[in-house]
């Protein structure tokens, strides 16, 4: 225990009560501590009283017969970085930086100084005391890995332990999926190949966790599937995770697991984001309220916050602060605003913008990863209680907990598995008609016409000025039309030039072969034109060879933290694979570069197969029952690329008639009312929530005094 800088016990003790008050709280630290656990701390910041109070505080450690140590309360790494300290000090307290003075340390000496420095200024009057400090940072230095915690473990039948708890509600699973043995030969195969990875890599409790998050949820009546990478995996599909067919379409396992991960698989659970909070509680509830935590997002400065808070810390009025920053460049940051608004923003404060660009701004709430430790979480991490009720949250970010081996898993909220929700049970309730949106037959041919004609508006993923531009041009007519439709309009298929080429291939309007026959397995299904990370996966196995974990050390290596040394040994061997299938230096070259350069953007492929799904549910929804897509999404607000008002202007144009907010009649939330002239023989009743300045909380109280008051009645009468 040190006895701190001047915010510490003893030293403002000793400034606010004198020596004795000083020397009686460095004795209660003794106490608590004891005597070979406590040292007393001395820094020299170059303020008028700082010898001085080292000079007391030494004679006190002798007095007590304890060590001193010499630190410099290190606020910053270099001199030149007090300007930032003191904007973000300025910042936190609300102040401009000339209010502050008086109340910061003038000096800009909490920089970290050198041992030899140190020793310069500190050695002769306080002997040992520097090399004390170095002893001490020495015996405090420790791997992070050393702590990496494991997860509890997950409670198990009789007769069983997790891999083989694991295993026998994959195969339950699979009879459900996939039939017997006989009727799917391959899935069962690769059901046994993915376990075995599972076991090597001992990572079955890690599945349990997942599956057990999901069953909750289908037990509650909570919609919820996995999405990402996961969809990958067959033991994913027969456990129920995720719900499109990873051996089906051939997708590649090891993207998602692979023998040499050096961490956990990394499973999103998408889960509607109304009910979310209940799937969370539960994972609290199951491990213990000690053993769970959400994870931090640092949020950093941008270019446009950077200068506001510039602007506020160098003293200039709140009108100006936002005037500054609306005239910032939000892509291209605080440089090319220097370049763009020359003289409109003044340039001390566009340097102090520059200063603190890209600095951490304030700690929040991961969108949904959570940890859980066999042990208790605040034993690895510093945890805190969030501002919603109920919720504990780590002061670390994701890639913190990746360093010392938390496992993560994402438990993430989305509007639109609410507003099918919604759907279904409007249905059920006005249309008398039961709904399975895992079981619709994704080949209906009226879905599609509607999506061919644009008319998408609501539509998950496809709803976009940009979708609905090349839905008529792409024309999708099956199920994997769609998976493509999702990944196409993205940057990186954009900027990559990947979206006409395979637009005009689409149409017939570009004739195209392969580069070399071994590349038809993986480019065959996308005309050629690489779209998902699978296929530049694929393409090193087919064309060189490699397997499947080969390529996943490929993808990685051609990511955004490469290694010239990996890339080097797997160029090697990537050009020794093709060598050996016959393709010559120049072609292998060829196709080397177009993997390199699409590694960047790729998309996953089960990733978009995944949203693919809902893709089509919302447009059935769309096509049979408009009036409850309209509901429904109204109830999921905020949500999707279209305001409540344009939502209701498409309901309209689909048929649909629209019935104002009521106070006697209306819900809080929007629903559906019998009318014989209205598409599908109903309307839709706007909700109070939807009246302006009506929140859906008030909207609620509304209704339930409204059902309360009439309940009254009823019994009187």
């Amino acid at each position: 225990m040190l006895t701190g800088c001047r915010k510490g016990a003893v030293r403002s003790a000793l400034a606010q009560h004198g020596p004795a008050a000083a020397r009686a709280e460095l004795g209660r630290l003794v106490d608590w501590f004891g005597r070979d656990h406590v040292a007393v701390e001395l820094i020299d910041h170059r303020l008028p009283l700082d010898s001085t109070t080292n000079d007391q505080l030494a004679t006190m450690a002798k007095e007590l017969r304890l060590p001193t140590i010499v630190s410099n309360n290190v606020h910053y790494a270099r001199p030149e970085d007090a300007v930032v300290a003191d904007t973000v000090a300025a910042v936190r307290a609300r102040r401009s930086g000339e209010e502050l003075e008086g109340w910061r340390p003038p000096s800009g000496q909490a920089f970290l100084r050198s041992g030899m420095e140190q020793r310069r200024r500190f050695e002769r009057r306080y002997p040992g005391a520097v090399g004390r400090a170095a002893l001490l940072g020495v015996e405090v230095a420790f791997d992070l890995q050393l702590v990496a915690p494991d997860l509890p473990p997950f409670p198990v039948p009789a007769g069983h332990d997790e891999m083989s708890f694991l295993a026998e509600l994959t195969w339950a699973g699979a009879a459900t999926r996939y039939g017997t043995r006989a009727e799917s030969p391959r899935a069962y195969a690769q059901l046994e190949h993915e376990l075995d990875v599972i076991k090597a890599l001992d990572f079955p409790g890690y599945f349990l966790v997942v599956w057990d998050v999901v069953r909750f949820c289908k037990e509650s009546n909570i919609l919820c599937q996995g999405r990402g990478s996961a969809a990958n995996s067959a033991v994913c599909y027969a456990l129920g995770i995720c719900h499109a067919d990873p051996v089906k379409w051939n997708l590649l396992f090891e993207r998602f697991l692979a023998p040499e991960r050096d961490g956990p698989p990394d499973i999103d659970i998408d889960i509607e984001s109304d009910r979310r909070e209940e799937a969370i509680q539960y994972v609290y509830e199951k491990h213990g309220r000690f053993h769970a935590a959400q994870v931090a997002n640092v949020i950093t400065y941008r270019a446009p916050s950077a200068t506001r808070d510039a602007a506020k810390a160098l003293g200039h009025s709140p009108g100006q602060q936002d005037a500054y920053g609306k005239l910032v460049d939000r892509w291209g940051g605080v440089a090319a605003t220097r370049q763009q608004a020359a003289g409109a923003i003044p340039d001390d404060v566009l340097d102090l913008a520059a200063r603190i660009e890209d600095f951490p701004r304030h700690l929040g709430i991961h969108s949904g990863g959570m940890v859980i430790s066999k042990q208790p979480v605040s034993e690895i991490v510093p945890v805190e209680w969030a501002t919603m009720a109920n919720r504990s949250i780590l002061q670390w970010d994701k890639d913190d907990c990746a360093t010392v081996g938390l496992v993560k898993f994402d438990l993430l909220g989305l509007g639109m598995l609410s507003a099918l929700h919604y759907m279904v049970d409007l249905v059920a309730e006005h249309h008398h008609t039961t709904v399975d949106i895992g079981k619709l037959d994704l080949a209906d041919p009226a879905v599609y016409d509607m999506l061919c004609e644009a008319d998408a508006v609501g539509v998950f993923q496809v709803e976009s000025r940009a979708q609905l531009a090349t839905l008529p041009r792409l024309r999708p007519r099956k199920f994997y039309d769609l998976v493509v439709e999702v990944a196409l309009i993205r940057p990186g298929p954009i900027q990559g030039g990947s979206v006409h080429p395979y637009i005009r291939r689409r149409r017939g309007e570009e004739e195209w072969q392969h580069a070399h026959p071994l590349l038809a397995g993986s480019l065959d299904r996308t005309l050629g034109v690489p779209l998902f990370q699978e296929q530049v996966m694929q393409m090193a196995v087919d064309v060189a060879s490699f397997t499947g974990a080969e390529a996943d050390q490929l993808r990685r290596a051609m990511g955004a933290k490469r290694s010239s040394a990996k890339m080097k040994a797997l160029m090697a061997r990537f050009f020794a694979g093709c060598e050996a299938n016959g393709l010559d230096r120049e072609l292998a070259t060829r196709i080397f570069e177009q993997i390199h350069a699409f590694s960047g953007y790729g998309f996953p492929e089960a990733h978009s197969m995944s949203f693919a799904l809902l893709v089509y549910a919302s447009a059935w929804f769309k096509r049979y029952y408009p009036a409850a897509f309209c509901a429904g999404l109204l109830r999921a607000q905020p949500m999707g690329f279209y305001s409540p008002q344009s939502l209701v202007a498409d309901a309209r144009r689909h048929g649909v008639h629209i019935r104002e907010p009521d106070i006697n009649m209306s819900l809080a939330g929007a629903t559906l009312e019998p009318d014989a002239e209205s598409t599908g023989g109903v309307a839709l009743r706007l909700g109070l929530a939807g009246i302006r300045h009506l929140g859906e909380a008030v909207a609620e109280e509304i209704v339930a005094e409204r059902d309360a008051t009439a309940r009254t009645q009823v019994s009187v009468t």
